[in-house]
């Protein structure tokens, strides 16, 4: 049996990948499995692809909910010929303003559940296969407000690179899949839309348009995919300029931003 594995199924990129790979390789799959906690939402999907569904209801942070992946895994043993984790999410706010369990809880879903899945697809991947991994631009430079979360994403944009030379032998190829700000429910999540920078508000991009790329990259056999030319700059600035410089910028443009927050109106 041939299929495809997706984590965060239930919404956002998870979801359009489904939909994606379902259109694009549904004569090469015999069944997508998709693993989400909200069921409603992936029931949603069933019978609207040409391709037949299999649905895990499952906080991936719980190893014991997980062992209804690992126990489907044992007893099918399919040919994996896509993994994609797309499960993540991300809040706003200092270190210490947020509580800890939300905190620590974006390093155990972004990183920790994110290996966790992969170790346990890794042994049913077929020859070929391809594993996209959803990290972010954010995985290119530290960001104050943000830290936890672009840290995790450094950490998967890092792990991913490195399984990608890992697997190579088996031609397995694993693109870190690294979009700026996304018209999804992501931003719901991560807090109100007001304390988002104007410039990623400005350059959010269509999740059909970056899952399409990310999927064409991964065929391609790229290790790194990078959507739209603002995110593409970021990227070559983030490798050319040291980041003490550019972290001294973007605080100089927060002192300016809260300057004009707090200026008494002008009558």
């Amino acid at each position: 049996m041939r299929i495809a594995v997706i984590t965060g199924a239930s919404s956002g990129m998870g979801m359009e990948c489904a939909v994606q790979l379902a259109d694009r390789y549904g004569r090469y799959l015999d069944e997508i499995w998709l693993i989400a906690r909200r069921k409603e939402k992936m029931e949603a999907l069933k019978g609207q692809l040409p391709v037949s569904l299999r649905l895990f209801p499952t906080d991936i942070t719980d190893r014991i909910q997980l062992e209804r992946l690992k126990m489907a895994l044992e007893e099918e043993k399919p040919k994996v010929l896509f993994l994609v984790n797309a499960a993540g999410f991300g809040k706003i706010g200092p270190v210490g303003s947020l509580p800890l369990e939300t905190e620590a809880g974006m390093i155990r879903l972004n990183c920790q559940a994110l290996c966790t899945v992969t170790h346990m697809v890794l042994p049913y991947m077929a020859d070929n296969g391809r594993i996209l991994q959803f990290a972010s631009s954010a995985a290119f430079l530290p960001q104050p407000r943000f830290a936890i979360y672009a840290a995790t994403k450094s950490f998967v944009l890092s792990y991913s690179r490195a399984l990608n030379v890992e697997l190579k032998s088996r031609r397995i190829c694993v693109t870190a899949v690294c979009p700026g700000p996304v018209k999804t429910e992501f931003f719901d999540t991560a807090g109100a839309f007001s304390q988002i920078p104007l410039y990623k508000r400005l350059s959010m991009a269509d999740p059909v348009k970056v899952v399409r790329k990310a999927i064409r990259d991964s065929a391609a056999g790229r290790s790194v995919s990078v959507y739209g030319p603002l995110m593409k700059l970021f990227s070559f600035f983030a490798k050319l300029l040291p980041h003490s410089l550019i972290l001294k910028g973007w605080e100089a443009l927060d002192m300016r931003a809260a300057a004009q927050n707090t200026a008494p109106p002008q009558e």
